[in-house]
């Protein structure tokens, strides 16, 4: 048809609307960052090559990192993942009640996270580590008096069901 461009197998059009989003985005380049720093940390023998996903065909990345096989995977399903979101805004995933993530892949992430945060301090993400430190400490002294995360019009209301599986 005229000047339609076909869309590839598989992309949902809802999938590639949320990846243009700046929060989405933002979140995806940070993860990404993340990724590809504990990747050159723990798979430095391995042969690695310029990111190509979904959301970096989309131009989501402002910047694409080397990743391995195996890390781009991981990132492609974080991808989706955090794309197919529902929270918003989005907490951490660590201060979520939904689990989004396969058991296999939130270790996995918890893992990346705990290596790559304070590394990233050093390679342009120290604004975003001291923020994400101060949203701990205010998520922490909040659940250690008992208040919930949630607006205070959901407050009592539980996400089973939510991307088809209910927290764990």
């Amino acid at each position: 048809m005229g000047g339609m461009k076909a869309r590839p197998a598989g992309r949902s059009p809802d999938l590639e609307g949320r990846f243009r989003d700046r929060s989405v985005a933002r979140d995806l380049q940070t993860l990404a960052d993340m990724i590809e720093i504990w990747c050159e940390g723990h798979h430095a023998d391995r042969e690695r090559s310029p990111l190509q996903s979904e959301a970096a065909g989309l131009g989501v990345y402002r910047r694409r990192g080397r990743l391995c096989e195996e890390c781009a995977g991981h990132l492609g399903y974080a991808e989706k993942r955090r794309a197919l979101c529902p929270k918003d805004p989005k907490p951490f995933c660590a201060h979520c009640e939904i689990r989004c993530y396969r058991r296999e892949e939130a270790a996995w992430q918890r893992q990346v996270m705990r290596y790559s945060g304070p590394r990233s301090m050093w390679r342009g993400h120290f604004l975003d580590g001291l923020w994400h430190m101060l949203a701990t400490f205010r998520h922490r002294r909040r659940r250690s008096r008992g208040q919930s995360d949630k607006p205070a019009g959901l407050a009592g209301e539980t996400d089973r069901g939510v991307l088809g599986q209910t927290p764990q």
